[in-house]
């Protein structure tokens, strides 16, 4: 299956642009959120190298985020960039079990490959490694039973009708699930 950011970016755009005055454009080093600075421009998602998976990740930002974080830079969220100290990595890992979660279902919805990121190559590493994919399992897992944020839901469905995976969804997840976290047969979710 071709995954290309430019479908992301026409399904994004298609969906969010006109109601959310939000567009999703491709990038370079780094992602970036950018509110609107008028009322005649749109505010922009920005991923990173022209990515697919960048692309996904921070579309579940996106979606996570609230009407007024979506008036902030980088919706008002700190960032420390690799080379965290553990207590720093320890606290990103915390807020990024959403997000990650989210992104993983529409990697799986489009029927592309989902890789977990401690995002801290030159840093002491993750604080716990199988803990974080057990934590991302866990909240991906609560938002298939409870059901995703709207925009995210709308997203998700997108997805899945544009890559024909709604059918073949629970299987693909559960394959998925066993590839990016194998030892989950081993705790209760």
């Amino acid at each position: 299956m071709n995954h290309s950011p430019n479908d992301l970016i026409m399904l994004f755009n298609d969906l969010f642009l006109e109601a959310f005055r939000t567009t999703l454009v491709r990038g370079g080093e780094e992602p970036e959120y950018l509110p609107a600075s008028s009322t005649k421009e749109p505010a922009q998602i920005v991923f990173a190298h022209g990515y697919y998976a960048s692309a996904l990740h921070e579309i579940s930002h996106w979606c996570m985020a609230g009407e007024y974080r979506r008036t902030l830079h980088d919706y008002g969220y700190w960032y420390c960039p690799d080379g965290r100290t553990p207590e720093q990595q320890r606290a990103f890992e915390q807020v990024e079990v959403k997000p990650q979660a989210m992104e993983w279902l529409f990697s799986v919805a489009a029927g592309s490959r989902f890789h977990i990121s401690v995002d801290n190559l030159s840093g002491n590493g993750e604080s716990d490694g199988d803990e974080f994919r057990f934590n991302v399992l866990k909240q991906a897992e609560d938002y298939l039973a409870r059901g995703l944020p709207k925009r995210a839901q709308s997203f998700f469905d997108t997805l899945t009708s544009f890559y024909g995976t709604g059918d073949t969804f629970s299987k693909a997840w559960r394959n998925d699930v066993g590839r990016v976290v194998p030892l989950y047969s081993d705790r209760t979710l």
